[in-house]
């Protein structure tokens, strides 16, 4: 396993970590035997950070981590989220006494004193420039609640605003061989001022594995089912905002990639990781042999300056006037 450091802050992060969205729901059946093992081979395997919310299974996920690191806590790393507990339009959210009361039940739930990263989750930009959210993270780290705080965004305007404030230490983006757009703007940005980027929906949802066809089939409490043309929340988290059998018909003109990488999911996360203002990606998982797959990644050749301008073509030509959503 490779570290990376988060921005400027002082944790050294694996390159491929995971988030637990998959482990809390939203994403078919899940096992929390299956999850607790997952995590202990994540952790074997050098994962030293994992990503989760408060709303992933109501709780669900954040008390799955805390059972897997307990009496590792200094040496495991979690980044929490908050706001879609409540509404998120509502100025009130992210109020002081709002934000403290999020914080504290994340606490109780993860069993820990202070959460390393603790983010906004995709609020809207007028929420993030007409409250005082930042001041109430500044308090709270100050308390020592909170080691780090970041937002999650959606779009890029959302992140460069983010950048505007000097205490922000991570944005968490959808990134992937199909929204590329953080390349051009933000992610220079970034790195210009020494904040992180977590790199999330790194496989598009599962497009990227190569594993559906057009006739595939999602659990009718998956959200590649329930949201899969934004019906619940931003499209873009759903298979990154591509209409399903699109971006099928996409990842089968990807399949090049997978040559000499051992599978298509490999070669995207590789290509994620080459992206030198990415911190880690942090793919989702709900048992040992996903962990072990996406991990693989880390094995994988790197892409050649040719095949990253092809890549990009790709984008440009074949991918970016299909997405839909703001980004």
């Amino acid at each position: 396993m490779k570290y990376r450091q988060l921005g400027n802050s002082e944790l050294k992060v694996s390159e491929i970590s995971f988030g637990t969205w998959g482990i809390g729901g939203d994403w078919g059946n899940s096992n929390d035997e299956d999850a607790l093992t997952a995590i202990d081979r994540a952790i074997e395997l050098g994962v030293n950070f994992f990503d989760t919310a408060d709303v992933y299974g109501s709780g669900r996920s954040e008390e799955l981590l805390r059972k897997a690191t307990k009496g590792r806590e200094d040496k495991i790393y979690i980044a929490s989220k908050f706001c879609r507990a409540g509404d998120i339009h509502d100025p009130a959210t992210y109020s002081e006494e709002s934000v403290r009361k999020y914080c504290e039940a994340s606490l109780k739930r993860l069993g820990r004193e202070r959460i390393d990263l603790y983010q906004i989750h995709c609020p809207p930009l007028e929420i993030l420039k007409n409250t005082n959210v930042f001041a109430v993270l500044d308090k709270l780290q100050q308390e020592g609640k909170i080691r780090h705080y970041g937002v999650s965004v959606e779009t890029v305007e959302e992140g460069l605003f983010c950048l505007t404030n000097p205490n922000v230490s991570a944005l968490q983006v959808i990134f992937n061989l199909f929204r590329q757009k953080p390349l051009e703007k933000l992610f220079p940005k970034a790195k210009e001022q020494g904040v992180g980027i977590l790199a999330r929906v790194p496989l598009a949802s599962g497009l990227l594995t190569g594993k559906f066809t057009a006739d595939t089939q999602f659990a009718k409490e998956d959200h590649r089912n329930f949201n899969a043309n934004g019906e619940q929340f931003n499209v873009g988290e759903t298979f990154a905002g591509l209409e399903f059998k699109k971006g099928v018909e996409l990842s089968e003109q990807l399949s090049w990639i997978a040559d000499g990488r051992g599978s298509l999911a490999s070669a995207a996360l590789r290509w994620i990781l080459d992206q030198e203002a990415v911190t880690c990606a942090i793919p989702g998982f709900k048992n040992v042999r996903q962990v072990e797959q996406n991990l693989a990644a880390l094995e994988a050749k790197s892409f050649s300056e040719e095949e990253l301008m092809k890549l990009r073509n790709f984008y440009e030509v074949s991918v970016k006037d299909y997405i839909r959503g703001p980004y």
